[in-house]
C-alpha cells in the first residue's frame, strides 16, 4: 500500500499520466516509440540508489569531510565536492536530499549563510550528475535512443564539467570565510561486505548502460540483491520516475503524429544551435527530461540536445527536477525565509545558466 500510496502522489507523474490520457484522443501511441531498455536502465538505477541510501554511504562521507572544515568557504567547497562526486554515481536528487539537510543541520547550529552554500550545493549536483551517462535520467535515455558509447559521451562531458566547476568555484568565491567550531563525528559505519557486493551490482548496471549487457540484467540484479538485503528497500525505489518516463513515451509518440507539432519542432532543428537554444528554453518550462524526449525524436544532432538539457537544468525551479527537490528541502529545514531563498535560488540560477550558455556555444563551436 505504501507503494502505490507514494505513486500515487507524485505530481510529476499526475501531471504526466493526465496529458498522456488526453493525447490518446488525438492518436494511438506506437509500442516501437517505447524505448524499454531505457526503462529497465531507470529502474535499476532507482534501485541500487535505494541500497546505498539503505547502506548510508553519503552520510558516512558526508560526515568524514564536515570534521575537516574550518570556516564556512572550506566547508562548502567540501560539500560541493562530495555533492559533485555523489552526483555522478548516486543521481542529483538523492545528493540533495541526503547533503542539503545535512548542511542545513549544521548551518542552523553554528549560524552559517544558508542561501548561497543550499543553491550552490543543488548546481553541483546537477553539474556531477551530467557529467555520467547513469547520473541523469535523460543521459540515459540519450546513450540508448542514439547508440552512444563511453568514449563518445565522455568526450561531451568532459568539457562541459570544466566549465561547470569554473562556474562554481567562481560563485563558491562569495561565500564569507567564516569560522566555525568543530563539528562532533557521527559514528557511521560501513558494512564492507554488502557494500562491495552493491558496487559489483551498480557496475552491471552500468554495463547496461553502456550496451555491454542487456539493460534488464542490472535491473533483475538490482531486485536480487535489494529483497536479499532488505526486502524493504524495494518499497523506498521511486517507481514514479519509471512510470513517468514511460508516460513521456506516450507522449512524444502521440506528438509526432500531430502534423501542426511535428513541423513546429522539426524547424527549430535546423542546426546544431539551434537545437542546444530550443533545449534550453523548452526546458525553463516542462522541464529537461520531458524536453529531452521531445526534442530527441526530431533530431540526429546529440551533442547539441546534451549539452542543452544538461545546461537546461539550470534556471527556473522547474528547469530540473533537481532544483524542486533543492526548494523543497530548504523549506523543510532551512529558516522558512522561503520567499527569499526562492529568489535568490532563481537569480543566482538564472546567472549561472547565462553563463554556462555562453560556455556552452563556446563549446559547441570550438570543442565538439
Amino acid at each position: 500500500m505504501t507503494v502505490i500510496r507514494n505513486i500515487a502522489r507524485d505530481r510529476v507523474l499526475q501531471i504526466t499520466a493526465a496529458l498522456a490520457v488526453i493525447s490518446l484522443f488525438f492518436a494511438k501511441p506506437k509500442l516501437a516509440d517505447i524505448n524499454f531498455s531505457t526503462l529497465w536502465s531507470i529502474l535499476a538505477m532507482m534501485t541500487i540508489i535505494q541500497i546505498f541510501e539503505h547502506l548510508h554511504i553519503l552520510d558516512y562521507f558526508a560526515y568524514r569531510l564536515t570534521t575537516k572544515a574550518e570556516n564556512t568557504r572550506q566547508l562548502t567547497w567540501l560539500f560541493l565536492g562530495l555533492a559533485v562526486v555523489a552526483g555522478m554515481f548516486l543521481t542529483n536528487d538523492v545528493t540533495v536530499i541526503t547533503l542539503v539537510p545535512l548542511y542545513l543541520r549544521i548551518a542552523k547550529k553554528y549560524e552559517l549563510p544558508e542561501v548561497l552554500p543550499v543553491t550552490l550545493i543543488g548546481m553541483a549536483a546537477n553539474f556531477g550528475s551530467a557529467f555520467t551517462p547513469f547520473g541523469n535520467t535523460h543521459n540515459i535515455f540519450l546513450m540508448n535512443h542514439y547508440q552512444i558509447n563511453g568514449l563518445r559521451f565522455f568526450s561531451w562531458s568532459i568539457p562541459l564539467l570544466i566549465a561547470s566547476l569554473a562556474l562554481l568555484f567562481g560563485f563558491s568565491l562569495f561565500v564569507k570565510k567564516q569560522p566555525i567550531p568543530a563539528v562532533p563525528f557521527r559514528d557511521i559505519r560501513i558494512q564492507a561486505r554488502p557494500t562491495v557486493v552493491t558496487c559489483i551490482v551498480a557496475l552491471v548496471i552500468f554495463a547496461g548502460v553502456f550496451h555491454v549487457l542487456p539493460s534488464w540484467v542490472g535491473a533483475i540484479a538490482a531486485i536480487i540483491l535489494a529483497i536479499a538485503l532488505a526486502p524493504k528497500i524495494m518499497c523506498d525505489v521511486d517507481y514514479a520516475i519509471v512510470l513517468t518516463f514511460a508516460g513521456f513515451f506516450v507522449i512524444v509518440s502521440v506528438l509526432q503524429q500531430i502534423p501542426w507539432v511535428v513541423n513546429l519542432v522539426s524547424g527549430l532543428m535546423t542546426s546544431e544551435h539551434s537545437v542546444f537554444l530550443t533545449s534550453i528554453v523548452s526546458s525553463q518550462f516542462i522541464s529537461n527530461v520531458p524536453s529531452t524526449v521531445l526534442i530527441g525524436k526530431f533530431t540526429t544532432m546529440s551533442a547539441a540536445l546534451f549539452l542543452g538539457s544538461n545546461i537546461g537544468g539550470l534556471g527556473t525551479v522547474i528547469g530540473s527536477m533537481n532544483n524542486l527537490l533543492v526548494y523543497k528541502e530548504y523549506t523543510n529545514f532551512g529558516n522558512h525565509q522561503n520567499g527569499k531563498f526562492f529568489l535568490d535560488f532563481f537569480g543566482l540560477n538564472i546567472i549561472g545558466l547565462i553563463v554556462l550558455t555562453g560556455l556552452g556555444w563556446l563549446i559547441l563551436d570550438f570543442v565538439y
